[in-house]
């Protein structure tokens, strides 16, 4: 706190009394004038709190719609994307599949005469044999 010095006059006129009195009353003065003061830079603290606050939440409140608007529309762009992912995948695979019918089928006509040439094969060999057996019998 600032130091008060009385002048001369004053305290002659007061005595030494008024003096204190005038410097209880001017320091009490102050102090309710600083308590004031705080008042109202509380007030006005508050009140801009308040303002700055309103304000975030407002920006925040935009942000926020920005954001789900964006992630909406990522969101239905990956959908597109993944559907026509998902239809060139399965055209792929019919396309294969397709292929590899071809194939087995190619592979089991050949497998099948194959199989029909041997057949063959071995009933021409079982009938020489038994036709030589019959042979040998009646001779």
């Amino acid at each position: 706190m600032a130091i008060l010095t009385v002048p001369k006059v004053l305290r002659e006129k007061l005595g030494d009394e008024g003096v204190e009195a005038l410097i209880a009353l001017l320091n009490e003065a102050a102090h309710h004038e600083r308590d004031n003061l705080l008042g109202i830079l509380e007030e006005r603290f508050e009140r801009r709190v308040m303002e700055e606050g309103k304000r975030l939440e407002v920006l925040i409140g935009e942000t926020e719609k920005q954001l789900d608007r964006r992630i909406t529309e990522e969101v239905a762009r990956l959908e597109v994307l993944i559907g026509e992912t998902e239809r060139r995948l399965d055209r792929r695979i019919t396309e294969e599949v397709a292929r590899l019918e071809v194939k087995l089928s190619t592979q089991m006509a050949g497998m099948r005469a194959d199989l029909i040439r041997w057949m063959f094969i071995f009933w021409v060999g079982q009938l020489g044999t038994l036709l030589a057996i019959l042979f040998a019998f009646f001779r």
